[in-house]
């Protein structure tokens, strides 16, 4: 179940780079607020990929529950109830306010990550062949 894969470690550092980039310089309309979330989805998704050896859609599917459930605790205003108000890592990381788009960028962040999937499958199937 434990492995090492260092291709998706790479991307996930290499996303990790740009995330933290675009938090702390970035304050447009439009990267910032969507396709950090569009990204945040495809950097968890790498992280798993890169230390745990589970089924792509799996993976896909947990990290998505995962966002959605990050997403939903933002609908509580969890950083508030936890007394985090003033971190601002803790208003970066887990985000402080639910809205309907994030959601919809993190749908588009998993099928872009399974079309690479399956586009890379393909390419490898197609190597051997």
């Amino acid at each position: 179940m434990i492995t090492f894969r260092p291709t998706y470690f790479i991307l996930m550092l290499c996303l990790l780079a740009i995330e933290i980039c675009i938090a702390l310089f970035l304050h447009d309309p439009i990267i910032r607020p969507y396709i950090g979330d569009l990204l945040v989805v495809v950097l968890i998704y790498c992280f798993v990929r890169a230390f745990f050896k589970i089924p792509v859609i799996q993976t896909a599917i947990l990290v998505l529950l995962f966002s959605f459930a990050v997403e939903g605790l933002q609908y509580y205003n969890i950083v508030e109830k936890l007394g985090l108000q003033n971190n601002k890592v803790a208003r970066i990381v887990i985000g402080t306010s639910f809205a309907w788009m994030d959601i919809y960028m993190y749908m588009i962040g998993i099928i872009l990550v399974l079309v690479f999937e399956y586009w890379i499958d393909a390419k490898q199937f197609k190597s051997i062949n």
